[in-house]
């Protein structure tokens, strides 16, 4: 075997290795696959995508309501606490809405309980609590729906593909195997585009699950407050309404 042959057969294993600058130039290009497999094969794509604008938008929403509802809730306890060992339930009232958040409605709806309905106070209390842990949920469906079907629809793109790539064999055309390692190249991405939206909504339904769970926590600590006050006699009359029947009717913005 000359060195002629053997540096032919040497440019041979280049070329497969991708060594050579013609394999260099023909080297994987993720954005480019991407956009060929969104143009050919949007029965899998169009969706997922869909499903990544939607989580998209809930992340946003879902983090700037948490940003907005975010109080440092052991230092209100504690100056509500104060006022109501005082008998103050027009002061402790007042705290609760300048807290201008879920929590102050809550504590501003058990203190209206503490005055008027003293005898069902707890289950009363936790009706509240259960109105308001559905407005802290609200949109995470989404995303445990997106992270659960996400997955499937890249599936389902890449089953597509790799059906195409055998037709492409099939048919015997010269260079179909190279076309059909090409086709399921693409194929792939649709499984990893669904994983990598999938995972996103997961981790974000945790974070988000975890901060409910950290509100709810909260309401617990309130309600045991206000337990450790219902035997006592309050005067209703310093509270915002002297009767308290009407003080019954004046519920928060978020129980209307």
């Amino acid at each position: 075997m000359d060195e002629t042959q053997v540096a032919e057969e040497g440019l041979g294993l280049a070329e497969a290795a991708g060594l050579t600058e013609q394999a260099h130039e023909a080297s994987f290009n993720l954005l480019s696959s991407f956009w060929h497999y969104f143009q050919n094969d949007l029965i899998s794509s169009v969706p997922i995508t869909i499903c990544s604008f939607l989580i998209i938008a809930v992340i946003i929403e879902r983090t700037l309501f948490y940003n907005n509802n975010n109080r440092d809730i052991s230092r209100f306890i504690h100056s509500l606490q104060g006022q109501l060992e005082k008998g103050n339930l027009e002061a402790a009232q007042m705290l609760s809405t300048q807290l201008n958040s879920v929590t102050g409605e809550v504590a501003e709806e058990g203190i209206r309980l503490l005055a008027v309905q003293k005898e069902d106070f707890s289950r009363a209390y936790d009706i509240t609590v259960a109105i308001v842990i559905r407005k802290l949920q609200r949109y995470l469906p989404i995303l445990a729906t997106v992270g659960a079907v996400a997955p499937f629809l890249g599936l389902f793109g890449t089953v597509s593909g790799v059906i195409k790539a055998l037709f492409h064999m099939s048919q015997g055309a010269e260079g179909a195997s190279l076309a059909m390692i090409g086709e399921i190249s693409n194929a792939l991405i649709a499984t990893g585009y669904g994983l990598a939206i999938a995972i996103i909504s997961v981790v974000a339904y945790n974070l988000f699950g975890n901060i409910v769970k950290r509100y709810g926590d909260d309401f617990m600590l309130l309600k045991l407050l206000f337990m450790s006050f219902v035997s006592v006699q309050f005067n209703v009359g310093s509270a915002p309404n002297n009767n308290p029947s009407q003080a019954s009717e004046a519920f928060p913005d978020f129980l209307k």
